[in-house]
């Protein structure tokens, strides 16, 4: 989280409430947006958003959708978007904030999976009923390749700043 502008997101996946709540701290003090990936109750606990995956199972997901439309603005929703009709017809029911589609180049994460490309991605993202932030093989370098219709971008690792090795 470190070198995130204010305002940025960051999903925190497969981390137990124990380790969450440091976390929901940290980027609650540096002003970034927390999403907790596919635990509802989790994410209700710490007063974060929830980020549901598009083909794993998400816990809690009732109790975090009543809350969310008690107080309309307040929890954000987002989706995994990976380009099928399930995804669109699950995200039309839903109305998340937003969608992750995935993935615009290819990845060092899912080694030999397709990529959109920018022409494919922006026709998908025309077709969904959210704003769409682009992910997949992001890095500094693809920056200009991103489709203008996104609304951001996000990266696991592509991103990130080289950290200086401490000497031995």
């Amino acid at each position: 989280m470190l070198g995130l502008p204010r305002g940025a997101g960051v999903v925190a996946r497969g981390l137990t409430l124990g380790l969450l709540r440091p976390v929901a701290r940290l980027a609650r003090q540096r002003g970034l947006k927390l999403l907790v990936a596919g635990d509802g109750r989790a994410a209700l606990a710490l007063a974060a958003g929830l980020h549901l995956p598009d083909r794993r199972e998400s816990r809690g997901l009732l109790p975090f959708l009543i809350a969310r439309r008690a107080a309309p603005g307040r929890l954000t929703l987002s989706m995994a978007a990976h380009g099928g009709q399930r995804s669109a017809a699950r995200a039309r029911r839903l109305r998340p904030d937003c969608l992750f589609l995935s993935p615009l180049f290819p990845t060092q994460s899912h080694p030999g999976a397709p990529a959109l490309g920018a022409l494919r991605w922006a026709a998908l993202a025309l077709g969904l009923p959210a704003p769409c932030i682009a992910l997949g093989g992001i890095t500094s370098a693809r920056l200009g390749a991103v489709p203008r219709l996104a609304v951001g971008v996000a990266a696991i690792e592509g991103l990130m700043l080289p950290v200086a090795r401490l000497p031995q």
